[in-house]
């Protein structure tokens, strides 16, 4: 590693014992949680940025050796946060609650936040598969089939532009819970993005591979299988991208609006009550589940296209 990230890991050791030193030190301006806590994770944090920069000269660090800018300037934000909710109050309670309050909440009402995260996906991942297959098999069929054209993309141009949260109260009416018509409304957010992606991968493949394969005998199901698939595979997966986005949004706009459970439920508990501590501990939950779903769909996409380089990371 060279010298440059061994400056950005010992800022980060700066950062975070600052972090660790207003936090314990500063007195608190009105009522916060006990910030023991928060010290001591900035505490481990700070020590864990110091083995860092002394594990520079090892080549198995190199993959996170650009990180420690990053690591840095996340302890300035937390000190900076610290200073301005619970030692000034320059930001008003309960709309701007302390980190030390953010943190509290995953030890008290950790149970609850689970069994959030445990609803949400048992809607998210049957809602995201169902839409992604009946999508792909629509697009397939729309590309391969003029006659599944001529009558799908008038359903297409129709539907697909109405945001699927529009259709909740009719979900509500047909199906009989909240989470099946999530689960539909998801389906449906997801489906059209991947049916779109999928049938213009089709319309894209030469014509003349297939031409080479029939005249080699090759049957239409044998051109799917080995020609037509693999090659809208990559617009496949901008289609898949596109619907986990809107899936996400489907997913807690309709929780919001009248699950029982849920990620979106517990914001709006959270919001009833003032309780803005476990609103942001919420949010922050949702950003690493939404973005680890991502990012093992970026995965899935570089092991089903190892020989197509990738222009996107995540």
């Amino acid at each position: 590693m060279s010298d440059a990230p061994r400056r950005a890991f010992a800022a980060g050791v700066a950062a975070w014992a600052a972090a660790a030193a207003v936090t314990g030190l500063l007195a608190d301006h009105g009522r916060v949680p006990a910030g023991r806590p928060l010290v001591e994770l900035a505490a481990a944090v700070a020590v864990l940025c110091g083995l860092a920069a002394l594990a520079g000269r090892f080549a198995w660090f190199a993959p996170v050796a650009h990180q420690g800018r990053r690591v840095a300037a996340l302890g300035v934000a937390v000190a900076a946060w610290e200073i301005v909710t619970a030692k000034t109050g320059w930001l008003p309670l309960p709309f701007f609650p302390s980190p030390q309050a953010v943190l509290d909440v995953y030890r008290v009402d950790s149970a609850r936040l689970a069994q959030s995260v445990f609803s949400s996906l048992l809607i998210l991942v049957p809602g995201f598969a169902l839409g992604a297959v009946t999508g792909f098999l629509a697009g397939l069929a729309m590309g391969w089939s003029p006659e599944a054209r001529y009558w799908g993309h008038p359903v297409i141009r129709l539907l697909g532009p109405l945001p699927s949260i529009a259709w909740l109260p009719v979900a509500l009416f047909v199906f009989p819970t909240i989470a099946s018509a999530s689960i539909f409304l998801i389906a449906l957010a997801t489906a059209f993005p991947v049916a779109v992606l999928t049938a213009s991968g089709v319309t894209l493949v030469d014509s003349r591979l297939y031409d080479v394969g029939r005249t080699l005998g090759a049957s239409n199901g044998f051109l799917i299988r080995t020609i037509v698939i693999p090659a809208t595979l990559p617009h496949l997966f901008v289609g898949l991208f596109m619907g986990l986005g809107a899936s996400f949004i489907v997913l807690i706009v309709a929780e919001m609006l009248g699950a029982k459970a849920g990620l979106g439920w517990y914001l709006q508990w959270a919001q009833g009550w003032a309780a803005y501590a476990n609103l942001y501990a919420a949010l922050a939950v949702m950003s690493v589940l939404f973005s680890g779903l991502t990012m093992a769909l970026f995965a899935a996409r570089r092991r089903a296209l190892r020989w197509n380089r990738e222009t996107v990371q995540w």
